[in-house]
């Protein structure tokens, strides 16, 4: 038979970088529940479902009128108790003044001084009220304490709230949002030792590129960046929680959504990789390749895979730099077979992404 031709790859080592790929769910980065800081009968809900609103904007009104009651029985209050302080001020000043003409007795003085310092605390006594009274009517207006998406309506008009109690509405932050995802603590455990012994080069976490998945397969288009990384192992799973954040300008990501997330955890230097559809299977399933020797015959040589980068692996054990590895027409060849070898032209998308 005439040689076949085949296209191969010769193999460099390369700095590859070690993506894993875990299991996530969204959630919102900052997240407040609505509720009304007095008792009271709800009798308008100001925002539409669903919408985005900004902090401080109003989204309920409570009935104010037995609070706008409280406020003026508490100005009245403050007025009488001005009076009095008024009234105590003139009599310590006559009282004063008479003592200094000898013409009563020191203990006159020390008691109007005391009257006056009584009347001083009554005035004291409603403001504080007044401004209670006054902050409770401001809280008739319940406002939004983040901006965000604010959910259903919990409550609707002309039902009795208790302050602190009733949850009125939701309000989420979703741009950003976070991704808490896990890995196991083997894996993570493994990764380090390989940091500890030169294997691997640990990666910037500034610069770790971080990639994410939805359930059908479909990238999302922007990169997320990695915060940290929880201290503790979870005593029923063995995992170890992480989180990233996400821009989410499309309100693309809904909190509780399950994701993929592909993690940039470390740098192999010299790695090797050869691409995906250059790797056959035995019966046994072990992944081996076709090498092209010195003399253009090939021949089957086992290899131990580790993670996908692109569309290539990283190739843990098996070949060596310089080695020669059928990418294209691989399924017409045996061992010994000659062939006519040609390099191989990837496409954009075929080349690992460094």
């Amino acid at each position: 038979m005439p040689p076949t031709p085949v296209s191969f790859l010769e193999l460099k080592p390369q700095p590859l970088p070690v993506i894993n790929e875990l299991p996530g769910r969204v959630s919102a980065t900052r997240l407040a529940e609505v509720r009304p800081r007095i008792s009271g009968i709800v009798l308008e809900r100001v925002f539409e479902q669903g919408s985005t609103v900004k902090a401080g904007d109003v989204l309920y009104r409570i009935d104010p009128a037995p609070f706008r009651v409280r406020v003026a029985s508490a100005e009245a209050t403050l007025a009488k108790a001005k009076a009095g302080q008024l009234n105590a001020q003139d009599q310590q000043k006559r009282a004063q003044t008479l003592r200094d003409r000898n013409i009563t007795a020191g203990v006159d003085l020390e008691n109007a001084v005391t009257t006056l310092a009584q009347a001083d605390a009554d005035v004291a006594i409603a403001e504080a009220a007044l401004a209670e009274a006054q902050l409770n009517l401001d809280y008739t207006e319940v406002k939004a304490p983040i901006s965000g998406i604010i959910g259903r309506a919990l409550v609707t008009e002309g039902a009795l709230v208790t302050a602190q109690t009733e949850v009125m509405a939701t309000i989420q932050q979703l741009d950003p949002v976070y991704v808490d995802f896990t890995q196991s603590s083997a894996e993570l455990f493994k990764l380090r030792r390989a940091l500890e012994v030169g294997e691997l080069v640990a990666v910037d976490a500034n610069t770790a590129q971080m990639r994410l998945y939805f359930d059908d397969g479909t990238e999302y288009d922007q990169p997320g960046e990695v915060l940290f990384s929880e201290a503790t192992v979870d005593e029923l799973t063995g995992q170890v929680t992480m989180r990233g954040e996400f821009p989410n300008t499309k309100n693309l990501l809904l909190p509780g959504l399950y994701v993929r997330v592909a993690v940039e955890q470390a740098v192999r230097e010299h790695a090797l990789a050869v691409p995906q559809m250059a790797v056959q299977r035995d019966a046994q399933g072990n992944a081996q390749v076709y090498v092209i020797g010195t003399d253009n015959k090939v021949s089957v040589r086992s290899i131990r895979l580790g993670t996908s980068v692109g569309s290539s692996w990283i190739v843990e054990s098996g070949l060596n730099a310089g080695d020669k590895v059928v990418v294209e027409g691989a399924q017409k060849l045996f061992p010994g077979a000659a062939v006519v070898p040609e390099p191989w032209q990837p496409a954009a998308t075929d080349a690992p992404q460094n």
